[in-house]
């Protein structure tokens, strides 16, 4: 069984101490594929020496997190641009919009989502998407920007049934993690009417941990209690949701 994490921040400073340890743990129940999303340049050099240690199980993304939109944004996005003209990767995210902190600047996040959303397609590569309370900006961007040059993942998706019709209809598989295991998560009232074909699994590690350490640090090695309880959503095993959940990751990542 191969069960596939789509979004995990294992360079977090959160890991420091226990990493080898953490995935390890990861790999021990099954979790042997790990995709990596950006925030922004203060974290590459951990992005690189974590790939430099695990070659074979991690994989990069390039990207400026919309948290980190602040007045410097152009320098920041000249240093996505610049580790894309270097070398590879798998994806350009975590890129999108996020309003439940800060709205200043808005106008800045829209143009920095905007920018890599291009270069994706110039490049060729899917998008990972960062929303929060920011569901109708997103998708007024989408509504532009798509087409089948745009693929990717809608990372922590937490939207209502339309919106994940919506998602889809854009080309993006929804990223389901802790959150579909929380008494007040909502999503495991829908989902079994989207196709498992439409779904990935993912962390965020070392955030939103799942059902029943919710609160605490999250890590990859959780990733078999989310896959659980999908399993229970569509009423199957476990096993099937990891070879469906990895055979997607594998059409959006290509590898």
């Amino acid at each position: 069984m191969i069960l596939t994490d789509t979004h995990a921040h294992l360079y977090s400073e959160k890991f420091y101490e226990d990493r080898d340890e953490m995935i390890q743990r990861a790999k021990d129940v099954g979790v042997s594929r790990f995709f990596i999303p950006a925030i922004d340049a203060s974290y590459t050099d951990s992005m690189l020496k974590l790939e430099k240690d695990y070659p074979n199980d991690v994989f990069l993304m390039a990207g400026l997190h919309p948290t980190s939109v602040k007045s410097d944004y152009k320098n920041e996005l000249a240093h996505v641009k610049m580790l894309l003209s270097q070398r590879n990767f798998v994806a350009i995210g975590e890129i999108g919009i996020d309003l439940y902190w800060d709205k200043t600047h808005l106008k800045e996040q829209q143009e920095a989502f905007i920018t890599q959303i291009h270069w994706a397609k110039e490049r060729k590569l899917p998008i990972a998407i960062h929303c929060r309370d920011a569901f109708d900006e997103i998708f007024e961007i989408l509504e532009e920007e798509k087409g089948t040059d745009l693929k990717g993942i809608f990372h922590c998706f937490t939207g209502n049934h339309n919106q994940a019709i919506q998602t889809i209809n854009y080309n993006m598989k929804l990223g389901i993690g802790g959150v579909v295991t929380f008494k007040n998560g909502k999503i495991d009232q829908f989902l079994q009417d989207i196709p498992l074909e439409h779904i990935v699994l993912e962390t965020d590690a070392p955030y939103l941990a799942p059902t029943p350490y919710r609160g605490k640090r999250n890590e990859s090695a959780y990733i078999p209690l989310i896959a659980q309880k999908l399993a229970d959503i569509y009423q199957t095993d476990i096993k099937t949701i990891a070879k469906i959940t990895t055979q997607n990751s594998i059409e959006v990542f290509g590898v």
